[in-house]
């Protein structure tokens, strides 16, 4: 069948080859460069799979500007448009995702639309009475920058918030296209299946923010983390995963999807939901403090990216902590070999290594790096495991 995937984001791209394994898929975006990096079975993003799945696999895989050309003929439309959370609204940014479905209606009414960017609670029904004549189906995604396409080929578990037949076509869709196929598959009501989205993403930044603040009580103590977060671990009802200290969660999800998920919350009792959101802000207070207590003249941020198998730092933490070190009047420089630009909001941005690690007092890094190691003397980082 043909298969039109809007975006080629991490979840859209990744959507795409998974599918295009097995069926026509023709990937909409309306960035050029991005179409003709997909068109040369180039990925516009780092990940390992992609790359190679793009590069070596026999893919039925186009990209296209033109909206006809996705849609015409389309039985799935995968919709995998980025969304935002407006601080003004107090509510995810969805016009991107509006924008699409209006366009399915008018190009292909008789497609099943399947909703995979992150939409707040209550939003499939809300445009299933907008466009009756469409079947409008949300299917979360649950996938790591950097892992897109190894999640989507070894998945945890596929949901979909639908009963349908079309339902279940497009849940055997992704286990055809998968190679682990011992594969968990919920069928849920819509509603259910975005909060299901937003509270296992929630649940994450909260288990991130606890091992933060486990980290902050012993650096200010003096204790070591490593010890007690190893003794906390041996518990099999907690384990050792997802435990590694860090500067805060950020990257594309669990920011705006904890501040989206306690917006939810309006008229509901909770006391967690705005715990975990304001534990963020702490956390980052916390290290942005430790690192001025150092009297630094010249602060260097080693990588904006969120690890080192990726090529994203939208929201990652370290800019939050860079953000209050400047507010201190302290001089911030920035490492990041995937910025072209050689300013980073009014940072400079320092393309040689050996200059960096000489003019900076302190050394500022959410992950160790190896490269680090001939200046860690200089290093702050929270790092524990040099890990996740």
């Amino acid at each position: 069948m043909k298969i039109a995937v809007i975006g080629t984001g991490y979840v859209g791209l990744s959507n795409a080859v998974l599918l295009a394994q097995h069926h026509e898929v023709v990937a909409l975006d309306v960035i050029k460069e991005k179409v003709e990096m997909v068109n040369k079975k180039i990925s516009p993003i780092v990940d390992r799979e992609l790359e190679e799945y793009l590069k070596f696999k026999n893919l039925n895989l186009k990209a296209t500007l033109e909206k006809e050309e996705a849609y015409r003929n389309a039985t799935f439309v995968v919709v995998a448009t980025p969304t935002n959370y407006d601080a003004k609204l107090n509510y995810f940014d969805t016009s991107t995702v509006d924008s699409v479905i209006s366009d399915i209606s008018k190009f292909c009414s008789g497609a099943t639309v399947i909703i995979k960017s992150t939409i707040p609670v209550g939003y499939t029904e809300e445009q299933k009475e907008k466009h009756p004549n469409l079947k409008i189906i949300f299917s979360p995604e649950f996938l790591r920058e950097g892992k897109a396409l190894y999640d989507n080929l070894y998945p945890s578990r596929i949901v979909v918030g639908d009963h349908s037949k079309e339902a279940e076509t497009f849940a055997n869709l992704l286990l055809e296209g998968a190679i682990k196929k011992d594969v968990s598959i919920l069928y849920t009501n819509s509603t259910e299946a975005e909060a299901v989205k937003l509270f296992s993403n929630t649940y994450l930044a909260l288990r991130v923010a606890f091992f933060n603040e486990l980290d902050t009580y012993a650096e200010i103590r003096g204790l070591d983390t490593k010890e007690i977060i190893e003794g906390v671990a041996l518990d099999p009802r907690i384990g050792n995963h997802y435990n590694n200290p860090s500067f805060g969660y950020g990257g594309y999800c669990l920011p705006k999807d904890t501040k989206q998920l306690l917006a939810n919350y309006k008229d509901v009792p909770q006391n967690i939901m705005t715990a975990i959101v304001d534990a963020n802000r702490t956390r980052k207070d916390h290290i942005a403090d430790m690192i001025i207590s150092k009297n630094p003249k010249i602060v260097g941020i080693y990588r904006l990216v969120m690890k080192s198998d990726s090529d994203n730092f939208r929201q990652s933490s370290i800019q939050g902590v860079m953000k209050r070190i400047k507010a201190k009047g302290i001089q911030v420089i920035v490492f990041e070999p995937v910025l072209n630009d050689n300013e980073f909001f009014g940072s400079k941005v320092v393309k040689d290594f050996n200059y960096f690690i000489k003019k900076c007092d302190v050394i500022v890094s959410n992950r160790f790096y190896n490269e680090l190691e001939v200046v860690k003397e200089k290093v702050y980082s929270r790092d524990i495991f040099k890990r996740d």
